[in-house]
């Protein structure tokens, strides 16, 4: 598909010429008479790169480039402004946020190596971006976000900070998938993960991974989450509402699992772990052993949390003490509180 370019000019002769010129070449091209006509085919269909006459009644060139690099969806647009004024127009044009300036009377082979320039660093963002959104499909958003911005490498590096982590899976699906037909086994799973999913995206944590019917997730990293530890409890909370949605067919199918939960808060390392070729950017810490202890020890339809969490949401949670618990991997017994319900709503 051929490139789209936008050639903007008062002056009806000069884009007769630009389209003559341009179309030589394969390009699509379009033509606007004035600013706001330009915003509006560009509003209507992105071009691939804006010619754009410096000056013009109305809006400017100069004005019309600020506007395109102050929206988001036009920021990298490729703009060229072209005038037949002196140098200082230069200097006012890259500070408007242009790419590039053409002097007038326009030459073919200028202008021919001009654009195929910026089409060359355009095709390069659009790739850019379109990995960015791939991986995203791949990896939690706000991990894909990391590995592909400019600060990411700092972050990757590994740091300190405090997060809740939140472990779950299913009981019982182990025997079940031993007796079931894998067909039914893997549509169950897509089911629950797929509700599960859309409860981590709404509450914005951050997920760790997927690991059959279990999965951990966490808050506060690596973008900062205001009252990360009660998002955390009102996700696991949404996440058993949900499930118990699921379970009323599936217990009609005789499919036997049930879901259980561990919560904890606490300081953790996080940043890049693993080897060249696979990398992953994890959190480790006495907090994720305790929040993966806590949902191992969960009974089905349980929300087990810590004592330091329940601490700071005893305004937020209704809990019951379930007693001191032997942990798996811990010295000492630890007293453990299972969530009833949330006392208020404020997500």
């Amino acid at each position: 598909m051929s490139a789209r370019i936008l050639a903007v000019d008062d002056t009806p002769q000069n884009l007769r010429l630009l389209e003559a010129l341009l179309s030589r070449d394969g390009y699509e091209v379009v033509t606007a008479a004035s600013g706001d006509e330009a915003l509006r085919a560009i509003a209507e269909r992105p071009p691939d790169l804006v010619l754009l006459d410096i000056l013009m009644p109305g809006m400017d060139g100069y004005e019309l480039t600020r506007r395109l690099r102050a929206s988001p969806d036009t920021s990298f647009l490729p703009v060229v402004l072209m005038t037949a004024s002196m140098e200082q127009d230069r200097v006012r044009a890259l500070e408007s946020g242009a790419d590039d300036f053409i002097p007038k009377p326009v030459s073919q082979h200028e202008l021919a190596v001009r654009v195929r320039s910026l089409l060359r660093i355009k095709e390069y963002h659009d790739t850019i971006e379109r990995q960015k959104s791939q991986l995203a499909r791949y990896l939690s958003p706000q991990i894909a976000a990391i590995v592909s911005s400019a600060d990411g490498e700092a972050l990757l590096a590994g740091h300190r900070r405090e997060i809740t982590v939140v472990f779950c899976d299913l009981r019982g699906f182990t025997a079940f998938s031993e007796t079931a037909e894998p067909e039914e086994a893997l549509s169950l799973l897509r089911s629950y993960q797929r509700a599960m999913g859309e409860e981590i995206v709404r509450f914005g944590g951050t997920l760790e991974h997927f690991a059959g019917d279990g999965l951990m997730v966490w808050f506060n990293d690596p973008a900062p989450t205001e009252g990360h530890e009660l998002r955390a409890v009102q996700m696991a909370v949404a996440m058993r509402e949900r499930f118990d949605a699921l379970a009323v067919g599936w217990r009609k199918k005789g499919y036997p699992v049930g879901f259980g939960v561990g919560v904890a808060v606490g300081y953790a390392t996080l940043g890049r772990i693993g080897f060249e070729g696979r990398y992953d950017y994890g959190a480790v810490g006495n907090v994720v052993i305790l929040a993966s202890r806590l949902s191992a020890a969960a009974e089905p339809g349980q929300i087990l949390i810590s004592q330091r969490l329940l601490s700071a949401l005893e305004d937020e949670v209704d809990a019951s003490p379930v007693g001191e618990l032997a942990l798996k991997g811990l010295t000492r017994p630890v007293p453990a509180f299972n969530v009833n319900a949330l006392k208020r709503v404020t997500a």
